[in-house]
């Protein structure tokens, strides 16, 4: 494992580190997520990735639940979540004050830790001004209750918008942001952010390096019933379907069988080779994914220009 740092701060965070976006509870239980997360950790994955939507706040407890069962030491790991779904209150959701408060307080007993290293909005809120945020997520780093705070896609203007007011006042900008980067979806992080990057030198934690699948190959036949396509919550990820080029993805498909890695590992590997990308957020629905998805780092330096060159192509 390789460890790059966060954008421009001192944080050490490693290449490829774990989430527990849609698996957490709805396909992965304490003992079996348990055994990703010890895989992950003894082969250098630093970061564990949370949110306070993830399965309704349960995803948080069972990672504080494991957490508090390994003990690792808390200098060893970094831990995130995220503010904007908190409930269906109107002092539950959106990115005030008083919810950026309490969602931290409330995500900090569920992982069962004194401070969150990384605490994003998850998305942006149109209804809470943007220095009401910055404000309220620099008071919660002079509490000490977190170390860095980022975004999650939001657009460029609004990131902007975030540093302009963090400028003004000689407060803290977001030190990362955190954006969906594959293949498949890539416009955005590559033309959008383009001069946020060069500008504000921000970190990327990507997620959803393969698609939610899709860059696995697997999908090319249909939607199999286990898949996160079908998981109670998340059906609204089969509306991307109809986005889809499948036959770019047999292209790379057929590429990964030529290099002798698998489609998946071409997918992350890929997604490392860009310079603004901090951390890539593996997710596994059992322990036999992730093992694959950790070996990418493998076959890193199989995958040159040329055929960097070529991908982009398709």
């Amino acid at each position: 494992m390789k460890y790059r740092n966060l954008g421009n701060s001192g944080l050490k965070i490693s290449e490829l580190s774990f989430g527990s976006w849609v698996t957490f509870v709805n396909q992965l239980k304490e003992k079996e997520a348990m055994e990703c997360m010890s895989y992950a950790y003894e082969r250098g994955v630093n970061f564990f990735d949370n949110a306070e939507a993830y399965a309704s706040g349960e995803s948080e407890v069972l990672m504080g639940n494991i957490f508090n069962k390994l003990r690792w030491d808390r200098d060893t790991y970094i831990v995130s979540s995220k503010v904007f779904w908190g409930g269906e209150l109107p002092t539950q959701r959106g990115l005030s004050k008083k919810h950026i408060h309490d969602a931290c307080n409330a995500a900090l007993k569920r992982l069962r830790v004194d401070y969150l290293d990384l605490f994003f909005c998850h998305r942006p809120d149109p209804e809470t001004p943007i220095g009401e945020t910055v404000y309220a997520m620099n008071d919660l780093m002079l509490q000490g209750k977190i170390l860095y705070w980022g975004t999650s896609e939001w657009s460029s203007k609004e990131i902007k918008e975030a540093f302009k007011y963090a400028e003004k006042f000689n407060l803290r900008g977001p030190s990362m942001e955190q954006p969906q980067y594959n293949l498949l979806f890539r416009d955005r992080f590559e033309k959008e952010y383009k001069n946020i990057f060069k500008k504000y030198k921000i970190g990327s934690t990507i997620w959803s390096p393969l698609a939610s699948g899709l860059l696995t190959g697997k999908y090319n036949e249909g939607v199999p019933n286990k898949s996160r396509f079908k998981v109670k919550g998340y059906e609204w990820l089969s509306d991307t379907m109809d986005e889809i080029d499948f036959n770019k993805i047999k292209k790379i498909n057929n590429l990964a069988k030529k290099i002798g890695i698998k489609s998946s590992q071409l997918a992350i590997i890929w997604c490392l080779k860009n310079i603004n990308v901090s951390s890539v957020i593996l997710g596994a629905s059992k322990l036999s994914q992730l093992k694959e998805n950790l070996n990418s780092l493998k076959s890193y330096d199989l995958i040159t220009d040329e055929i960097m060159n070529e991908i982009n192509k398709y």
